[in-house]
């Protein structure tokens, strides 16, 4: 929007008078919590194990439940960790997980 009118402690539309509160400091990116299977939070380093099969997209090769992914990284997008399973890369969802 452009016909906004800035006040001291809020903002205001010029055309329909809807009014809100200024941030006064810039919200903090929060660090992004990421939880296993079982509620357990993840972090950068370790290690998780498969909780069932898991059939890989593109292919007919099925991960079977207890495969264990050590030194994950947490990543952003739909697939939280990103591992190496048997020296290939992995994207996994956090829900197949738990922590080892």
């Amino acid at each position: 929007m452009t016909d906004v009118l800035e006040h001291a402690d809020r903002w205001e539309c010029v055309t329909c008078g809807h009014e809100w509160e200024r941030e006064s400091q810039p919200a903090e990116a929060q660090a992004r919590i990421v939880k296993d299977a079982y509620g357990t939070v993840l972090a950068d380093g370790d290690s998780v194990v498969l909780i069932k099969d898991l059939k890989l997209k593109g292919g007919s090769q099925i991960l079977k439940g207890g495969t264990k992914a050590k030194n994950i990284r947490l990543v952003d997008g739909d697939h939280e960790i990103s591992c190496k399973i048997d020296g290939s890369a992995m994207g996994l969802k956090a829900c197949f997980v738990k922590k080892a």
